[in-house]
């Protein structure tokens, strides 16, 4: 046989095309890298262990230019590169800021220094960093309508929400916008309109690192933790890493140490927190493929769905499983439905008799057979219930995106979204079946 041809010629070829796949690009040979690492110099920042470089799958991050041991520092980004509140307040927009009352709150002050920034274009000594952020964002709060409708109903609500206060503080910052004419040759309404706060919003909204808690008497008494971290925030989140991250009040950098290994040529990622799908999208614009972290939520309506109308005890159960913080974060996920929302159902699905035992439930006690069983296949409706609907918006996205061409990267949002809840529901009814037949044989 000739050599490589075998079976562990066969896997190594297998795992050599797969790194190949996700292997980047070095991107640090482009203009505005190279302008942001002198930038970087010239704040005493001078990086060793990344490069720039655009990946697969995720975009632009950084890569690893050696091998990188487990706890060690992968970041140290010095104070004078971060854009904090106190940045803007020692700018030229501080006189302003201090006279101006209702006292504006950090977030207006940060949003305010990147669309005056940004509209200094060459003049900016931030422009090495502007240059960089994205253009537009794919946070739900960019949205078209008619893709919002499309979003599972409580991501729906909340992406709406903070459209609506994103709406107020555009409408309520206008007077604090017309005192900055002075600083202006263009008038300030063509400067600070609605699209420019929109994208200083998501800039610090998906991009911000947290500092520990400030007070400055200029600024009104929100938490004032927010800090974007030029080339820092080019890292990638994975919820699948761990890294310690924080401010060393000593060396006054923000650090980032990884927790695990890494070998040379690999993308760096970091993780955002344990946050399920609807919150990535929600708050970052894009979704994780297999994040353990991802769920399906069961609302109150769905919980009474399939039970008997005829249970006089239904609104007591309903109020049991209140008293005792039963009635939310009540989810499907990769291992089936989670403890707490097969503990509410076999609460609501106890027999009239067995009612006086409901603490034992609470508690995880077996009640009887016919409880477990019933629960089970409460459980197994909802769930299949959820794949219907899911199979459902599937097919009206896959619609609109045959009709709505320019609609196309918010529809591949909506869809992955869907397709992962879809992926976690399937995996629920199987790990459901294989519970309801092994309840079976026992009995």
């Amino acid at each position: 046989m000739r050599k490589g041809r075998g079976r562990t010629g066969r896997i190594r070829r297998r795992k050599l095309f797969r790194r190949s796949e996700s292997r980047g690009v070095n991107e640090s040979y482009k203009s505005e890298f190279i302008e942001l690492k002198k930038w970087l110099k010239d704040r005493a920042f001078e990086d060793r262990n990344l490069v720039p470089a655009r990946f697969p799958g995720t975009g632009r991050g950084l890569m690893s230019k050696t091998c990188l041991r487990e706890g060690q520092m992968i970041i140290s980004l010095p104070e004078s590169c971060l854009l904090t509140t106190d940045t803007v307040i020692g700018s030229y927009l501080g006189t302003y800021i201090a006279k101006w009352k209702p006292r504006p709150s950090p977030l207006l002050v940060l949003c305010t220094f990147l669309v005056s920034e940004k509209h200094a274009g060459n003049w900016s000594l931030w422009k090495p960093y502007l240059e960089i952020l994205p253009k537009t964002y794919t946070c739900p709060v960019c949205w078209e309508p008619e893709v919002l409708n499309l979003l599972p109903r409580p991501l729906r609500a909340k992406a709406e929400e903070q459209r609506a206060s994103l709406q107020e503080l555009f409408a309520s910052s206008r007077g604090f916008f017309s005192s900055l004419q002075p600083l202006f040759a263009e008038a300030v309404d063509s400067i600070f309109s609605h699209s420019a706060l929109l994208w200083a919003w998501c800039t610090v909204n998906t991009r911000a690192v947290y500092l520990r808690p400030r007070r400055r008497e200029c600024l009104s008494a929100e938490p004032d933790t927010c800090a974007l971290a030029p080339y820092l925030d080019l890292l990638n989140h994975s919820p699948h890493v761990q890294v310690e991250a924080a401010f060393n009040e000593e060396t006054r950098c923000y650090e980032i140490r990884t927790a695990s290994s890494l070998r040379k040529h690999e993308e760096v990622f970091i993780c955002y927190g344990p946050h399920d799908n609807q919150r990535l999208l929600l708050e970052y614009g894009f979704v994780a493929p297999h994040n353990p972290h991802a769920c399906v939520s069961v609302s109150r309506e769905m919980l009474v769905k399939y039970l008997p109308s005829t249970d006089k005890q239904m609104n007591k159960k309903i109020s049991i499983l209140k008293d005792h913080g039963f009635i939310e974060n009540l989810t499907f996920g990769w291992d089936g439905p989670s403890w707490r929302l097969l503990t509410a159902l076999k609460l609501l699905c106890l027999e009239a008799e067995k009612f006086p035992c409901w603490k034992k439930i609470l508690l995880g006690e077996v009640v009887s057979d016919i409880n477990e069983k019933t629960s089970l296949d409460v459980a197994q409706k909802i769930c299949c219930y959820f794949i219907e609907e899911t199979s459902a918006m599937l097919q009206k996205v896959s619609h609109m995106k045959e009709e709505k061409a320019s609609l196309l990267k918010q529809l591949a949002l909506v869809e992955t979204l869907w397709m992962e809840e879809l992926r976690i529901l399937r995996a629920s009814t199987e790990i459901l079946s294989r519970l309801q037949s092994h309840l079976t044989d026992v009995s």
